[in-house]
């Protein structure tokens, strides 16, 4: 056994991918393995004794055996290091078994069926992020995913933080304030069902991009976790999404393919869209570049819950109409008189053969248009004469062909079925064979950041957004972050085409609030999740800022003058403390400390004989911190993360009666 062990560790050290700091990796190896690599398995089959161990001829073919492989690797004494080790020594083990063997496993996604609890890893150097992650076996998950007791409520506003006695609820009893949760969004996730399943409208997220260089989860199986973290929070934010509902998922192009086959699968391939965003522009030094194209793009997956969604407000800003613009060049001439109408001219017909329409054509006298000079058009020209500015254009197609040639100005109404008046009987004026067309038609007046007025073209919203500016966004809200941060423009666009006033729109990977902060200022209800301490740049920051009046981001286009109010909740830690304070541990002396209020007062795994630890304190204290801290954290009970709501009475938490009684009214039966 041991030679075939020394023989299978010096075969694999010749494929370079399986060693790191000269160190086979033994993860990567059960990866490869499960991935049927074709060089691995060549290489095992360069060696006689691999081969006849772990290859079977069947009619003259060799079948390798995967299976007998991986629990050949996953021994204890294959690849024993310090830490193994001392986890064999104490007997810390789950059955002698790999977690592959355990379950079910697909080749590309072995952990499917099982939960990830925790989190990410910082993305920005300015984040102050303790998180850590551990994957959990169905037949390992007992309390993990029961109602949280909420605890350090408050009711924030204008004139600040004040205790919560109350939600506030209709008629019906639905709770209808705004709410901004701290804690794990999974375990958030799931204590919201009580109340929300079914009822919020729109979920925007903004998850991890595991890109390359992240160092979002510390296992082999590093899309294999990501997509079970991502799919454990799309199956809950599925059920609370209304049977009207709509999900946003923003990524980039490092794992849009996986997560949209995901997003298929959960939401029954229900996609509506998938949308491109210019969200930088390129470097202009071609010699940096060192792609085949430089990558400016990400991506918006979107997802109902029906069939189909139609949009609420499908038109988007395309352009300020001002004299350097394009469309100036096209709207050049006012309408100085529409004259009178007179007698008929003629009728035409739309339609098939069989379902025609008619369509009275009249004379018009005394119809003027008069052509404008460039210099003329400005920006104050097109909002005073807004009603009256128009172009003509030749029709096209068979609808209109009957006035090409004909001179002088006719009369007719139709219902247009695109642009701004799409559906509406509308009044048509034809001038010497061709069209007459307003600027109001396909444009809006809206007010600029300085408080001026300006006409903007609009158009149809399509799958590719060019026109949002992303930069300078990086202190909108008040709050600061260089990377990662969505421009409110973007969300403010998403919440119109998917929400009216009141309606829940959802964000469990809240950050810095823009999308509860937008949603706040277009009076929708909303609720955030967030686990990470952006301390100064919080959510909670820039919403206090949204109340005081904020003037950033959306605020001066939609008019924002401030008010309303939101509603603060914590899950209440238990075990998770003991995680922050094994995380942010500098020495190990502090560790040691920690395991003896750990034996007193934490919720420890089954597999942990305390006697049997204490025996190796040695042990213990040769490993590195690093490992010290992997093993403390598998020590912890995952299931008592956080305190269940069903032990809300128990004394041993200390829930006091107000937060028992906000608990009780939470989770109450209406």
């Amino acid at each position: 056994m041991e030679n075939l062990l020394h023989n299978l560790k010096t075969l694999l050290q010749k494929d370079e991918r399986l060693i790191s700091e000269g160190e086979l990796l033994k993860n990567k190896i059960i990866e490869l393995v499960l991935k049927l690599d074709k060089e691995l398995i060549k290489l095992l089959l360069s060696d006689k004794k691999m081969k006849q161990i772990f290859f079977t001829d069947i009619d003259k073919t060799l079948i390798f055996d995967k299976d007998k492989f991986i629990r050949f690797v996953s021994n204890k004494q294959f690849l024993p290091d310090s830490y193994t080790a001392f986890k064999n020594k104490i007997g810390l083990t789950a059955e002698d078994e790999y977690l592959s063997e355990k379950k079910e496993v697909v080749l590309s996604w072995p952990y499917k069926d099982c939960v990830l609890e925790g989190g990410m890893t910082k993305e920005d150097q300015k984040r102050d992020e303790i998180f850590w992650n551990e994957i959990l076996a169905p037949d390992e998950i007992s309390r993990l995913l029961d109602h949280k007791v909420f605890t350090n409520a408050k009711r924030i506003d204008k004139k600040g933080e004040h205790k919560l006695d109350k939600f506030k609820t209709d008629e019906n009893g639905n709770i209808k304030d705004n709410l901004i949760i701290k804690g794990n969004n999974l375990l958030a996730l799931h204590s919201l069902k009580k109340r929300f399943a079914g009822k919020v409208k729109l979920i925007y997220i903004d998850p991890p991009y595991n890109k390359k260089g992240d160092t979002f989860y510390n296992d082999a199986f590093k899309r294999s976790s990501w997509l079970t973290f991502m799919k454990n929070r799309l199956d809950i934010a599925k059920q609370l999404l209304s049977d009207e509902g709509i999900i946003f998922a923003q990524i980039d192009a490092t794992q849009l393919g996986y997560l949209q086959v995901l997003l298929d699968d959960v939401f029954d391939e229900k996609r509506q869209a998938i949308i491109s965003i210019k969200v930088k522009s390129p470097s202009g030094d071609s010699s940096k570049v060192e792609k085949l194209v430089e990558d400016v793009s990400e991506y918006i997956l979107v997802y109902s819950k029906q069939d189909s969604f139609k949009s609420l407000n499908p038109l988007t800003i395309k352009e300020i109409v001002d004299e350097e613009s394009k469309t100036a060049s096209q709207y050049n001439s006012i309408l100085i008189s529409k004259g009178r109408i007179t007698t008929k001219a003629f009728d035409f017909y739309v339609g098939s053969e069989k379902n025609k329409t008619k369509i009275e054509v009249f004379n018009v006298e005394g119809f003027e248009i008069k052509r404008v000079p460039r210099r003329e058009l400005s920006k104050d020209f097109f909002v005073k004469n807004y009603e009256k500015v128009c172009r003509t254009a030749k029709f096209s197609g068979k609808f209109l062909e009957q006035f090409r040639n004909r001179k002088g100005t006719y009369f007719f109404k139709y219902t247009p079925s695109r642009g701004k008046n799409a559906g509406i009987e509308t009044e048509t004026y034809v001038f010497n064979g061709e069209g007459l067309i307003y600027l109001k038609d396909f444009s809006e007046i809206i007010e600029l950041d300085d408080g001026s007025k300006a006409v903007a073209k609009i158009e149809t919203a399509t799958s590719f957004i060019t026109d949002i500016p992303w930069q300078g966004i990086a202190k909108e809200g008040g709050v600061t972050l260089t990377k990662g941060k969505k421009p409110e423009e973007l969300l403010k666009r998403i919440i119109e085409w998917t929400t009216r006033e009141g309606e829940i729109v959802m964000d469990y990977h809240l950050g810095t609030g823009t999308t509860c902060a937008v949603a706040h200022k277009m009076g929708r209800q909303y609720i955030g999740i967030e686990q990470l301490d952006y301390g100064e740049n919080s959510a909670v920051v820039r919403l206090k800022n949204v109340i005081n009046s904020d003037q950033s981001g959306v605020s001066k286009s939609i008019g924002w003058k401030g008010g309303g109010d939101f509603v603060y909740l914590e899950l209440m830690k238990w075990n998770e403390n003991f995680v922050e304070k094994i995380r942010k541990a500098k020495t190990k002396e502090e560790l040691e400390n920690l395991w003896e209020t750990m034996k007193k007062k934490a919720f420890l795994s089954y597999k942990v004989d305390i006697k049997t630890v204490d025996e190796n304190a040695k042990d213990f204290a040769n490993l590195s911190i690093e490992d010290q801290k992997r093993f403390l954290l598998e020590c912890l009970y995952k299931n008592h993360l956080y305190v269940n709501y069903s032990e809300v009475d128990d004394e041993e938490y200390g829930v006091s009666d107000e937060e028992k009684k906000l608990n009780k009214e939470f989770y109450a039966n209406k």
